[in-house]
């Protein structure tokens, strides 16, 4: 009898399609480049199980693949770009991987924050040139401890960089759809409404998922709220804030810069982004460790593993699924 058959959209440590490999036939694009849409219609078929490594399931991809696939693992915390209704109509799983990355994550943040304030890229440029005029007024960038830092999003991953705040003695407030009980007692943070954080804190970082009602959550009017010693840090989803307007409000002077892993057109950056010595960018890295990749992988493994074997996924986004 024929082994079922994963397929698995990106390369991943070589433990995880190991760990697929004792249970199933497994195909891996090996190729240094997310599929195309027509690429990927193709390689779905016949398939028991889909690894999916940031590739767009839409209500097409869905249809083609209900006659076989059981689940859509996502290799991600994020399911934005996968249509879980759609998923759920057509009696297909869809799991992520939400607490591994906690920690990996809110590490970034606190990189981005203090990498920004204290101007490392400038500086790490200035001396690779062969500066010497190391001075007082070289580089002057911002204090972080004892500054204020405002959380939007209370839950893990924003709770987590606040622990990691509380380290360098700064003063913590949040805000969330409602205040979280677990997130003050843990941090000492203070719930306040979306106006004051922006108007007050010295450094904004953003942990709240993408939805349509999250989508340019900061635009213009936010970013004008905002001191203009503030920096702004994205490690959560682009189109949370709106680029166009972060950029020009950079350029501008409105806020004093921007830690950035996530971008609203990835890969593709907005134009003058690039060109602005107060940004730190990195591609999408929030969760690039190791230790935090493989786990990720073994966790969709367990996934496929459950969906195959008739069982409910453990981190299963849409449990109605097979109920259709």
């Amino acid at each position: 009898m024929a082994k079922p058959s994963v397929y698995v959209t990106r390369s991943l440590p070589v433990e995880v399609i190991d760990k697929l490999k004792e249970r199933y036939e497994v195909e891996v694009n090996l190729e240094d480049r997310a599929l195309t849409k027509e690429e990927l219609k193709g390689k779905i078929k016949g398939r028991d199980a889909i690894v999916v490594v940031g590739n767009v399931i839409d209500e097409e991809i869905c249809q083609i693949a209900e006659s076989q696939c059981k689940i859509f693992a996502c290799y991600s915390v994020g399911y934005n770009n996968v249509d879980v209704e759609a998923a759920t109509k057509h009696g297909i799983y869809v799991s992520n991987t939400p607490e591994i990355v906690t920690g990996a994550t809110a590490d970034l943040a606190l990189t981005l924050l203090l990498s920004t304030a204290r101007r490392v890229l400038e500086c790490d440029k200035f001396v690779r040139s062969g500066q010497t005029s190391w001075g007082p007024m070289t580089l002057v960038g911002s204090q972080v401890s004892g500054k204020t830092i405002g959380i939007i999003g209370g839950g893990r991953i924003g709770m987590a960089v606040a622990q990691r705040a509380k380290g360098f003695d700064m003063n913590i407030i949040y805000t969330d759809v409602n205040p979280n009980p677990t997130f003050e007692t843990t941090t000492g943070g203070k719930f306040v409404d979306k106006e004051t954080l922006l108007k007050t804190a010295d450094f904004i970082s953003i942990h709240i998922p993408l939805f349509p009602t999250t989508r340019h959550f900061i635009g213009k009017n936010e970013l004008q709220m905002m001191k203009k010693t503030t920096i702004l840090i994205n490690t959560a989803r682009g189109p949370i804030v709106d680029e166009k307007a972060l950029v020009e409000a950079l350029q501008q002077g409105i806020i004093a810069g921007a830690g950035l892993d996530v971008f609203e057109q990835e890969p593709k950056l907005e134009s003058g982004l690039v060109e602005l010595p107060n940004v730190v960018i990195t591609p999408h890295i929030g969760t690039s460790t190791t230790e935090i990749r493989i786990e990720m992988g073994l966790l969709c493994a367990q996934n496929i593993f459950a969906a195959l074997d008739g069982e409910k996924p453990p981190t299963c986004l849409n449990p109605t699924a097979k109920e259709n």
